[in-house]
């Protein structure tokens, strides 16, 4: 049986979504397929974020990641949405969740890593009813 799709998707495709594609890959990886997107894309990802997550947990995200456009996804069994705070992307899919998380973007280190800490959480208990 082949692994879910996992697509994390917010509107520019450039911080959230990045990083929970990220730790998607990084912690559930036998799990689920990771992916991210929206309907916007931004010429780099986050670089707060960027490095952030290297600091944390050694991960590159530009080295493996860029940002993608909704239409560039495979087709996706489960679509989780960061909260974007406008109308967020719709995809079709078997299940949808809405993390509701705050935008980090242009706020303290503190902030981003507690962003962080949520979505690996979240990563985690996707994982687990995934499994």
């Amino acid at each position: 049986m082949s692994k879910p799709q996992v697509a994390f998707i917010c509107v520019h495709n450039s911080c959230r979504s990045q990083i929970a594609e990220a730790l998607g890959k990084h912690f559930a990886a036998d799990v689920f397929q990771s992916y991210s997107a929206g309907t916007e894309t931004k010429p780099q990802i986050n670089q707060d974020a960027v490095r952030l997550m290297k600091k944390l947990y050694s991960i590159d995200m530009e080295a493996t990641q860029r940002s993608k456009l909704l239409e560039e996804l495979p087709p996706i069994d489960v679509v989780v949405t960061m909260g974007c705070n406008v109308e967020c992307p719709y995809l079709p899919c078997k299940r949808r969740e809405d993390w509701e998380l705050t935008d980090p973007t242009g706020k303290s280190d503190e902030d981003f890593i507690s962003v962080i800490r949520i979505i690996e959480g979240r990563i985690t208990q996707l994982a687990d009813s995934l499994r």
